[in-house]
């Protein structure tokens, strides 16, 4: 079955051998996007009642616990399992299944479990920076093998967030090098949905628009897009270098809004009988807000929570835009129409409420405790969802319409 986007991998067809192992490994999306939704759901609660003081998690989970899981154990998961699907079809090389994608997907549980078991320990440090070091040179060398040097941006940003996870775990001997390294992470994932979202977002739209005849379509991509990525770019980098500053707050401010402002030119509006597409410009909007946010707490911090920002990136921006992104590609990779259905719209739905809510919550302290656990409740509530919905999706075999060949037949080759 061929689906609708070169762009993200989500062609499929021929350049593989049969794979007959278990579906969960038969590509890269299925371990890690389950991960990913596993994690955030069982972990969330748990940090909120932490940070509640309600006993045995008081004291267990600490802030930079929670820093640290959601950017390299949730956002990691993520971006592997979309990488790990999307980069084959970028490079025209095979993809990484099977036994390699297993040990891939076990460096990752390895760093999980360490994390949870001593997260302050050289040794759990060390166990969990070995996933996104080997995964960066998963990627580095099929973007090199495959001559695709349109995507060597993204081979940068995924070393990078493998560098800034290192950064972290030496916050015992450098806590400056350690923030600094959160907003390192942060602002490459800004530039990932940037990168990428706003490549698959329009694109998504296009083709959503054209099979309804329609003649108005988004805007090809120009050097606007090219300078809204550029502005981003050196925004983040400002902030990770001073976020306190002047220019950091003016960079930011203007990345958000150019970021709006080339959403506008996707017709976001025209696509609101789809939700599989119209979410997607609503994690991309996310972006925008964040990064506005973010930049207004830099300029008036007596005004302004940098949290509101920071939350508005993390549960906006990357919570929205992820799990837009997992829903469609799982539809499409296992062989499902895209199309959604009452579930699907409840995640998207709980998903914004949980950003909504973490941000006020940032911006009314008085309410603070219970906005942070609505928005908890929320949060958690996509992500089971997405796993009572997609789980089965995800570690079953592929549907087969009628007249195809056995859903067992999976192409593909371990890499």
């Amino acid at each position: 079955m061929r689906t609708d986007c070169k762009i993200c991998g989500m062609n499929t067809a021929s350049r593989r051998r049969a794979y007959t192992g278990h579906p969960l490994f038969s590509i890269g999306l299925r371990p890690f996007f389950l991960a990913a939704a596993a994690w955030p759901a069982a972990t969330v609660p748990i940090w909120v009642l932490a940070w509640l003081g309600v006993a045995p998690f008081a004291g267990a989970m600490t802030r930079d616990w929670h820093v640290h899981e959601m950017l390299f154990g949730y956002l990691a998961a993520v971006v592997a399992g979309f990488l790990l699907t999307a980069v084959p079809n970028w490079t025209g090389r095979m993809p990484v299944i099977g036994r390699p994608l297993a040990g891939l997907a076990g460096l990752w549980l390895a760093g999980r479990l360490a994390m949870l078991a001593a997260p302050t320990a050289t040794w759990a440090g060390v166990t969990d920076s070995l996933f996104l070091v080997v995964f960066a040179a998963v990627i580095w060398r099929e973007v090199l093998a495959g001559r695709n040097w349109r995507n060597l941006p993204v081979g940068g940003l995924v070393t990078l967030l493998a560098l800034a996870n290192i950064g972290l775990h030496l916050r015992g001997q450098a806590p400056e090098l350690a923030l600094a390294s959160e907003r390192v992470a942060l602002g490459a994932a800004a530039v990932l949905i940037a990168l990428i979202g706003g490549r698959v977002t329009p694109s998504f739209t296009r083709n959503w628009l054209i099979k309804r005849g329609a003649t108005a379509l988004p805007a090809t991509a120009s050097r606007f897009d090219t300078a809204v990525i550029v502005a981003t770019a050196l925004g983040a980098a400002a902030w990770a270098l001073a976020p306190e500053s002047r220019t950091a707050g003016v960079l930011l401010a203007v990345a958000g809004a150019a970021n709006l402002a080339r959403l506008t030119r996707w017709r976001g509006l025209a696509t609101r009988a789809e939700p599989l597409v119209w979410i997607l410009h609503v994690g991309y909007a996310w972006l925008g807000v964040g990064l506005i946010a973010l930049g207004a707490a830099a300029l008036a911090p007596a005004h302004i929570a940098r949290s509101a920002g920071v939350h508005a990136l993390t549960v906006g921006a990357i919570g929205v835009m992820t799990l837009a992104m997992m829903t469609r590609a799982t539809r499409g990779h296992t062989g499902r129409s895209l199309e959604t259905g009452p579930y699907t719209l409840a995640l998207y739905a709980l998903a914004n409420l949980a950003a909504i809510l973490r941000v006020l919550a940032a911006l009314a302290p008085e309410q603070q405790a219970m906005l942070l656990g609505l928005a908890s409740l929320a949060w958690s509530g996509a992500f089971a969802l997405f796993l009572l919905v997609y789980g089965p999706m995800l570690t079953g075999p592929r549907a087969t319409p009628a007249g195809s060949p056995p859903a067992t037949a999976i192409r593909g080759r371990a890499a």
